[in-house]
């Protein structure tokens, strides 16, 4: 009963600690992309309208509700060089992904992409790891033995760019690097779908997205460090 009792007690404070920001963290710079309440700091992609109904605020989580349009969503704020952490939760089967240095005004290609997939269940899984969670996607692929865990648990991504130094990590383990504007980058763009998108592969300043795939997905924790990470 007493372990019942201490179980219950806890689960106010447990849920009031996830999307906020501890005392170290507010005063090494960092800020909460998404509050837990609303999504304030982001809007629809080229547009000035808020996010559709497809993207619903639940008990402090993000849940992009499946089948039901959203549309992808942006920052408010654009960002140079920047830490980017956040937690998801993939259905099975499902797809999801963080695009960054976005820019609305690309007719294509709107920004590199972080992948979230179901990698055995989802078709682009099938495909190869360049398509699967952690890599630059259809770009590169991330490390063969990136931890990642199981559909329906919670996941943690981070994504530093310092300069044209860009990283992709995954659960604590940093799972694929890469330089923007460099000749190896360049190759591997012109043999993937995006080999015709001019200005891709450049260092720029942009907003973050999340996107939407129509499966299910969920967030929280989205916290970002503007500037050059710590170290």
């Amino acid at each position: 009963m007493k372990c019942m009792i201490f179980f219950l007690l806890t689960l106010p404070m447990l849920a009031k600690e996830i999307n906020t920001l501890t005392p170290e963290e507010k005063n090494a710079g960092w800020q909460l992309l998404f509050n837990g309440k609303d999504l304030s700091n982001f809007r629809k992609f080229r547009s000035d309208k808020e996010p559709g109904p497809g993207w619903k605020v639940e008990d402090g989580i993000l849940r992009k509700i499946a089948r039901i349009p959203g549309g992808d969503i942006v920052t408010k704020e654009k960002y140079d060089d920047f830490t980017l952490t956040w937690e998801w939760k993939i259905s099975p089967k499902g797809n999801n992904g963080i695009k960054y240095l976005v820019v609305e005004e690309r007719p294509q290609a709107a920004g590199p992409e972080y992948q979230l997939l179901d990698d055995t269940g989802h078709r682009d899984g099938k495909v190869g790891p360049h398509r699967q969670t952690a890599c630059l996607y259809d770009i590169l692929p991330p490390a063969e033995d990136k931890p990642l865990k199981p559909v329906g648990e919670w996941n943690n991504s981070r994504i530093v760019v310092t300069g044209k130094n860009v990283e992709h990590w995954l659960n604590g383990d940093l799972v694929l690097s890469y330089q923007l504007e460099s000749e190896e980058l360049k190759a591997a763009i012109a043999k993937s779908k995006f080999a015709k998108a001019e200005g891709f592969e450049k260092k720029v300043e942009g907003r973050i997205m999340i996107t939407d795939h129509i499966d299910e997905c969920l967030f929280r924790n989205i916290k970002i460090l503007p500037g050059s990470p710590e170290r």
